[in-house]
């Protein structure tokens, strides 16, 4: 009888004792996880904070730092300035001033190799230099220039924006004179021949006098005569550097 009264207790009341246990462990795991979650809302709310503060501090620096670099004191100071002068669109026909000009021809822009030959001009303007010259007095006599002959070349190179002159020439001038010879004035053709020279040693110009009647003259006579036309050397040079200068100039 006992046992079975037990057997009867515990059908009737292990499922209500059951039920009683399964609530009361399902409310206490629900205040748990209430806690637990709260708990991390608070955490992330506390980190949102924090990042949304940290971002406001690097913003305000930056704006600090912008308003005082040189960049945004100009840019907020110019508009106050004098306003800047408008643009002026270059011309290609007037290129720059400082733009220093480019010798040799137009189509040579770079200022390369260029060589400009010059004879038909160097050889007429040595003749009317030569000629220009004129006449020189001696003791006794006379003479004059009456004729200039010469050959060679000249020419003008632009080598990188700069001239450079050079030339060869050989020339032969035609004297004129007169000198009083055995009590008598006696006109006496010659010639001055100078041999090859070129750029830059007509301070080593050379000459030789030929007379071209000297037949009946004495040796004594022939030396004078030499002499005296030996003077023409130093014109001759003078005029053969204002050829040099001219020829560079051109």
């Amino acid at each position: 009888m006992q046992r079975r009264f037990r057997k009867n207790l515990q059908r009737v009341f292990l499922p209500i004792v059951r039920s009683l246990v399964s609530q009361v462990s399902s409310s206490i795991l629900g205040k748990r996880r209430k806690k637990l979650f709260g708990v991390g809302v608070r955490l992330i709310s506390k980190n949102s904070m924090e990042n949304e503060r940290g971002e406001k501090e690097k913003a305000a620096a930056s704006s600090a730092t912008t308003a005082s670099s040189y960049t945004y004191w100009v840019r907020e100071t110019t508009a106050d300035a004098v306003p800047l002068p408008p643009p002026k669109k270059l011309s290609p026909q007037h290129p720059p001033s400082s733009q220093p000009p480019t010798l040799g021809s137009v189509w040579n822009g770079a200022g390369t190799w260029e060589e400009k030959n010059l004879n038909s001009w160097a050889t007429q303007r040595i003749k009317e230099l030569l000629v220009s010259v004129g006449s020189l007095e001696f003791p006794g006599g006379r003479a004059e220039v009456t004729e200039a002959k010469c050959s060679g070349d000249a020419f003008l190179v632009t080598v990188r924006n700069k001239k450079r002159a050079n030339y060869t020439f050989e020339l032969t001038i035609k004297i004129k004179g007169e000198w009083i010879l055995k009590e008598e004035r006696e006109v006496i053709k010659c010639y001055i021949d100078i041999p090859e020279f070129s750029f830059g040693e007509l301070d080593d110009l050379q000459m030789d006098v030929r007379l071209s009647d000297d037949k009946d003259l004495l040796q004594q006579d022939k030396v004078r005569i030499r002499q005296d036309l030996k003077l023409f050397l130093k014109p001759i040079r003078e005029k053969l550097v204002q050829f040099e200068r001219e020829l560079i100039e051109r």
